[in-house]
């Protein structure tokens, strides 16, 4: 057995490295540790701060630290900010099987449930709006307050006979054919492309932030990566948006270029029961970082009941 094997293995349920205090006089101590799934997976985690909580789910094939520029924001508020490692990426057990929805739902669960999270808002980018969507119809909403869906890819992707709007197969064989040949090509081409909207004329772009999708994609198992590219293109979550009964703010960027709006969020927003939709005029699918200020902004005002932004 590996070192990190070993070291996973020896993780408690739920741990907890504890922190320095901050300039506010925050003494907790909540840092971060692994909770281990049902089946015995470790699922790491990052819980800082204090408040209600707000918990992220990240998107494929990213990791808790795609949420940085949002757990500054709100645990600088008094919030408390937990963001974990989806099951295969990052610092989390990569297992061969189990790379499906239902079972991200489930480890989901067992965070909220292991660090006792009452009355969470739960924000969800891309994959992980999926995520959050399938959590809250299959574990229900007793623990939970209201929800975000950013760039999300609920309700369906692929294009097939009752969606017919969808992306075509091809394009997800494609993701699927350079992942096995050359992933660590794929993760530079992502950033430096259409996720920041970096290929747009004008664009600002920033090496550093291509440099840490890349870095955070090649933490992760390729197996469950490429599971992945079947789960977010194929997951169906039509019947799951119809389950929720909290409020929902469905956030998406008009320039999305890998989830496009029209067959995302402009759908979701009509089955959802509490579901409120923004969409941000010429914003790429990575907004959350490239306009964050403007992102957690809304989001807070939605956490507070207040108007969004003009």
């Amino acid at each position: 057995m590996s070192a990190t094997a070993l070291l996973l293995a020896a993780a408690p349920a739920a741990t907890a490295m504890p922190r320095a205090p901050s300039a506010h006089g925050d003494d907790t101590a909540h840092g971060t540790g692994f909770v281990t799934a049902k089946d015995g997976t470790q699922i790491f985690y990052k819980d800082w701060g204090t408040g209600q909580p707000i918990v992220f789910s990240h998107g494929w094939p990213l990791t808790a630290d795609e949420w940085d520029a949002q757990m500054m924001f709100f645990g600088e508020r008094g919030f408390r900010v937990v963001a974990h490692d989806r099951r295969g990426h990052g610092r989390s057990g990569q297992t061969w099987g189990g790379n499906d929805m239902d079972t991200y739902a489930d480890d989901m669960r067992a965070v909220v449930e292991a660090l006792d999270l009452r009355d969470a808002i739960h924000v969800g980018h891309s994959t992980g709006g999926g995520e959050v969507t399938r959590y809250l119809a299959r574990h229900g909403t007793d623990r939970a307050a209201k929800a975000v869906l950013i760039g999300a890819i609920p309700p369906v992707m692929i294009k097939k006979a009752s969606n017919p709007e969808g992306l075509p197969v091809e394009v997800f064989d494609g993701y699927r054919a350079a992942l096995a040949a050359d992933r660590s090509q794929l993760y530079h081409d992502i950033p430096a492309g259409p996720f920041y909207g970096f290929n747009r004329p004008g664009a600002k772009v920033s090496q550093g932030l291509i440099q840490k999708w890349w870095l955070q994609g090649m933490m992760g198992s390729v197996k469950a990566h490429y599971d992945c590219i079947r789960v977010f293109s194929e997951t169906d979550f039509t019947e799951d948006l119809k389950k929720i009964n909290i409020p929902v703010l469905v956030m998406h960027g008009q320039d999305d270029q890998v989830v496009p709006v029209a067959d995302s969020a402009l759908k979701s927003v009509k089955l959802l029961k509490r579901g409120m939709l923004k969409v941000y005029p010429g914003l790429p699918h990575g907004m959350a970082t490239t306009h964050a200020e403007l992102i957690n902004g809304d989001i807070l005002s939605f956490v507070r009941g207040a108007p969004l932004s003009a």
